[in-house]
Parts: structure tokens; sequence; C-alpha cells
């Protein structure tokens, strides 16, 4: 790699680094108005049925130990059940409340109401995480 190749690579991680700093600063805002935090918003909108914390640990880019500090707040708040497993005895099931569907709900409201990219349109977006995948070397059928 030449000097101006590992330039340009430094350059574009900050721009990387400073595009996610903005979003998680939007993102922190349209949580903290519902009065969550935003790991515990990914929690929620990560919801979209029962499962394990394995399963949703996995949604949410984490480790389980660190999903059950999450779902310990949120079973706290009334908003996440746990239940036996249907299948596994050993495992639990991971449900959401009324309460906690309710709020879900106004979450992804709230998520949809001001575009996080606003400078971008729809098929710039759609060609960024394109790419980002890419670099980051995931799969990019629709849905994972």
């Amino acid at each position: 790699m030449t000097r101006a190749q590992a330039e340009a690579e430094w350059e574009l991680g900050k721009l990387l680094h400073d595009l996610d700093m903005q979003c998680n600063a939007r993102m922190r805002e349209r949580v903290t108005g519902l009065g969550l935090t935003v790991a515990q918003a990914s929690a929620l909108r990560e919801m979209t049925g029962p499962m394990t914390m394995r399963e949703l640990a996995a949604r949410m880019s984490c480790e389980p130990s660190n999903a059950t500090v999450v779902i310990d707040k949120l079973e706290t708040l009334r908003l996440i059940e746990r239940r036996p497993h249907p299948t596994d005895r050993r495992a639990k099931q991971l449900v959401l409340t009324p309460e906690g569907t309710n709020l879900r709900e106004r979450l992804l409201k709230a998520l949809t109401e001001e575009p996080l990219f606003v400078g971008l349109t729809q098929s710039e977006q759609d060609a960024l995480e394109s790419l980002l995948k890419r670099a980051l070397l995931r799969d990019e059928t629709p849905g994972t």
C-alpha cells in the first residue's frame, strides 16, 4: 500500500467514525424521549417475536452477557417477560409484554419520522449499505 492509499484509507475511517457518531447522537435523541437507552431501544426493535437471549444478542450484535443486562432492565420495566421455551427445557424465551409491544410501536414510529441519512437519496443509501456490507464481508442477501 502506498502512502497516498494509506492516507485515503485513514480519511475514510475518520469519515465512517464521524458518521457513526452522528448516527448514534441522533439515535440517542430519539430513544431518550421514550425513556430508553440506545441498547434498550435496540433490543426492543429487534424483538420481532419470541426469541432466546442468544438469538436476541446476535440480532443486537453483542454478547449474550451484555444483552442480559439490557433484558434485565426491560424486564424490570415490565416490557419483556422471560417464559419457558416451548421445545427446549433449558432455555427461556423472551416475549414482549403488551406494554413492550406498545413502546416498540412508538419506537419504530420515532425511528422513521426523520431519516438518519438526510443528505442521501434512497438509491445512495442502498449503495452505501451494499458497500459497507462488502467492506465488512457480510452476506448481502436481503433480510440478513
